[in-house]
């Protein structure tokens, strides 16, 4: 009821001239209200040739002499007494300290809760002012969608704290297990130098005690033959005293053992132990594994390339084996695929599964335009290494014949060169490492801990580099190996 009187008191607070909020406003005799600027404005359009004025709305005459400023139409005061006086609008308003009125319009401009007068006065005017009733329901409004974002928000900010929490604490979990891995590992390795210690400290006890027991035997024998001299030579000093009659008269037999006795030498003892500890190269070992770890780092998980896929390879579900199916009279050109994904810059890393292979060829290609015209040159021949080097982009190494491990390399004549490697332990499983920017091609023993097989240096890459494969008529799979696995 009291915004409904407020709208009518409104409208009756403007202007029947200008129709803007009443400004300096004059009331005529009549009680009806303008803004004095309009009725000095229009006075003469009112004013009749006998000199008499009438009212824009009434018509009432002579009424101009009679005016007073400042003072709000009777109406207009009566409806602001009605809103003045309704306990909801008392309650829910407050005073306005300059006219003391009900504080119930508010002005858009200067943001500020204003009461009628204020509207009318200099301050505000033009001002689009707004009714609380309507500027408190759109508050709220917009009160109810702010508070609803910023619950929405803070869900959202516990959750992704939660969450947090949830790795922090799953990470402390995973790096508290392998610190008692890693731990574990080395207490391991201890036990086993402890072992290994005390198996040859063991092993050099008994070699030592045997040899002290040879020797304390033969000096015992040398100690026993130095006394039976000693005694002999006693006898006989004793008997060089005696004469002739008395020497040729002895029965003893003194003199006849002396002649035949000589002395035992002991049994010859080395003087070198007969054998001498070694310890395996453990920084050596290490190293290589700590190159292998660091290599692992930029492990790429890649996928053959089905699109290069030829009718004598099959390759499973997930792309990442290939096995030689021989629908064809199988060559050697038939037998290779590329990775899917290639690259540009980097460091990169795969490992691949040959460990039921007797023959393989494994690395990295770089297509150029020189390269298929030798596969086509060489398909036919059953030498390799013509097609296989790192002048027609492919840097690799192969195992042929069950047990030989090649390596292509350039060479300064018109023949490629071919290396033998030395394998300790045969691989299951290779490493491959590619430092695009370096120009580096690294084969790693992963089976032997990451040992280096060989290494490609100063590698020119003249387009995006792919892994290759190649089966090397051996039916057996050929696995790209998942990452960390």
């Amino acid at each position: 009821m009291a915004s409904k009187t407020l709208v009518n008191t409104q409208e009756k607070a403007k202007c029947p001239i200008c129709l803007k909020h009443l400004t300096e406003l004059l009331t005529l005799g009549c009680g009806h209200s303008y803004c004095q600027t309009c009725i000095s404005r229009n006075k003469k359009s009112v004013t009749s040739p006998g000199g008499e004025n009438r009212c824009f709305i009434c018509s009432i005459r002579n009424l101009f002499g009679n005016t007073k400023a400042n003072q709000p139409p009777a109406d207009v005061a009566e409806g602001l007494r009605e809103v003045k006086l309704s306990p909801s609008t008392v309650q829910n308003a407050d005073l306005c300290a300059r006219h003391g009125e009900n504080l119930l319009l508010f002005c858009v401009e200067d943001r500020k809760v204003i009461c009628w007068l204020c509207e009318l006065s200099q301050e505000h005017r033009g001002h689009r002012t707004l009714f609380m009733d309507e500027v408190t329901k759109e508050c709220q409004d917009k009160l109810q969608a702010v508070l609803k974002r910023l619950r929405k928000e803070q869900e959202e900010a516990e959750k992704l704290e939660a969450d947090i929490q949830e790795e922090i604490t799953s990470w402390k979990f995973q790096v508290e297990t392998e610190r008692k891995r890693i731990q574990m590992e080395f207490n391991h390795l201890r036990r086993i130098l402890d072992s290994e210690e005390e198996r040859e400290l063991q092993r050099l006890d008994r070699e030592e005690k045997t040899t002290l027991d040879s020797l304390a035997e033969a000096e015992d024998e040398l100690v026993y033959q130095k006394q039976l001299v000693k005694e002999l030579l006693s006898d006989l000093e004793r008997r060089s005293q005696w004469s002739t009659m008395e020497l040729l008269q002895d029965t003893s037999g003194i003199m006849k053992w002396s002649e035949i006795w000589t002395l035992k030498k002991p049994k010859t003892v080395s003087k070198k132990l007969k054998t001498v500890f070694r310890a395996p190269d453990l920084r050596g070992m290490l190293q290589s594994f700590r190159e292998l770890t660091d290599a692992q780092c930029y492990w790429v998980d890649l996928t053959l390339n089905p699109g290069n896929l030829n009718l004598n390879l099959a390759l499973s579900e997930d792309e990442r084996q290939v096995t030689s199916v021989c629908i064809w009279p199988l060559k050697r050109y038939d037998c290779g695929i590329l990775s899917s994904q290639h690259f540009s810059s980097g460091k990169h890393y795969w490992e691949v599964d040959v460990s039921k292979k007797t023959s393989w060829i494994l690395g990295v290609h770089c297509r150029k335009r020189s390269a298929k015209y030798a596969e086509r040159k060489d398909a036919n021949h059953t030498n390799v290494s013509s097609t296989y080097r790192p002048k027609y982009g492919y840097w690799v190494i192969g195992l042929q014949n069950n047990f030989e491990y090649i390596v292509f390399e350039d060479s300064s004549s018109s023949d490629p060169k071919v290396l033998a490697l030395f394998m300790a332990i045969p691989p299951r499983r290779v490493g491959v490492f590619l430092d695009y920017e370096a120009g580096i091609v690294s084969f790693l023993n992963v089976t032997n801990h990451g040992s280096l097989i060989y290494k490609f240096s100063k590698c020119y890459f003249s387009q995006p580099a792919y892994a290759y494969f190649n089966l090397y008529k051996c039916p057996a799979p050929m696995t790209l190996c998942l990452p960390n696995c």
